[in-house]
């Protein structure tokens, strides 16, 4: 497979990332991509405690190569202990990403962590720089669950190789071998990914939702704030989510305000999710969401992915 700065800086054989999706992809995932020669990473939900972070990092860790670890910045002057419990837990890889991360980022680098943000415009790419990361991810708006959808990948990830010095990541409706080829052609040091992993053996995705997942098309994913607004969620409005369309999204899109203000569309999100009707619930993926259509190991998908090495020697 084709030598990237990813793969010397974490020992990979195949130059991807298993991006870090809160609520999908904890510490057993995590081992099973890295184990495969990617690098797994962890996504820590908002109100995730400290010991959650211990006790998913140290399943991580019991691959015995690299993983990382996901932080949405936005959560963190409410919940410093994970700060805390990343430092203490010495991933390979944290992203802080979301909201002020820049204050975050000389701890981990001192820590002798690699820190990664990711960004959804150029502009944002160039602040990542300046704020002294060692990498950035040029995330495109087709990507699943949340972040800005101002720019589609590809042009995104032109407009960032050219701004920056730093190693750039591509994400954003990856899911196969012929994206990372793309991206690789492209510059890009390698690819981070989530939807194509979402339907993994190792992944919390419950029984209903997987359904949803392995029926659906590249056209049925939807994007905005009406599920955050709905969960009562602090997300910073420039990053709204994708995710599958169902008849909720279709009640409340652009009625947010009033949709703020209803109780009882809060409460019933709230059962949706616990008794797996999603319908109303939500269930986030990217628009490559449609090459998802089989559930599998994740060591399948990862070996997949290292196929792109055929593709690139055609040219």
């Amino acid at each position: 497979m084709t030598r990237t700065w990813l793969t010397d800086r974490f020992g990979l054989s195949v130059p991807l990332v298993g991006a870090p999706m809160a609520g999908v992809g904890a510490g057993r995932l995590a081992a099973a991509i890295s184990a495969a020669g990617a690098l797994g990473m962890i996504g820590v939900p908002a109100t995730a405690s400290a010991q959650w972070i211990a006790d998913e990092a140290a399943v991580a860790a019991e691959s015995g190569r690299p993983y990382g670890i996901g932080l949405m910045a936005w959560t963190l002057p409410g919940n410093p202990g994970q700060i805390d419990a990343v430092l203490a837990a010495r991933p390979a890889l944290v992203s802080v990403s979301f909201g002020p991360y820049a204050g975050y980022v000389e701890p981990f680098r001192q820590a002798g962590i690699t820190v990664v943000t990711q960004a959804g415009t150029t502009r944002e790419a160039r602040e990542a720089e300046a704020a002294g990361v060692d990498a950035v991810v040029a995330r495109g708006g087709e990507g699943g669950g949340h972040g800005r959808n101002d720019v589609a990948t590809l042009p995104l990830l032109q407009g960032v190789l050219d701004a920056v010095g730093i190693p750039v990541l591509a994400a954003g409706g990856i899911a196969g071998a012929r994206g990372l080829a793309a991206v690789l052609a492209a510059g890009a040091e390698g690819a981070w990914v989530g939807t194509a992993f979402l339907a993994c053996s190792e992944t919390m995705v419950s029984a209903p939702a997987l359904h949803r997942i392995l029926a659906a098309a590249e056209t049925d994913t939807v994007y905005g704030r009406v599920f955050d607004v709905a969960q009562r969620l602090g997300w910073p409005p420039e990053y709204g989510g994708r995710g599958l369309r169902n008849a909720f999204f279709d009640q409340w899109e652009g009625k947010e305000e009033a949709l703020a203000a209803d109780e009882e569309a809060h409460a019933a999100v709230a059962a949706a999710r616990a008794a797996g009707d999603y319908d109303v619930a939500v269930v986030y993926a990217s628009e490559a969401v449609g090459l998802v259509r089989e559930r599998r190991p994740a060591a399948d998908v990862v070996a997949d992915f290292a196929t792109a090495a055929a593709l690139l020697r055609r040219f």
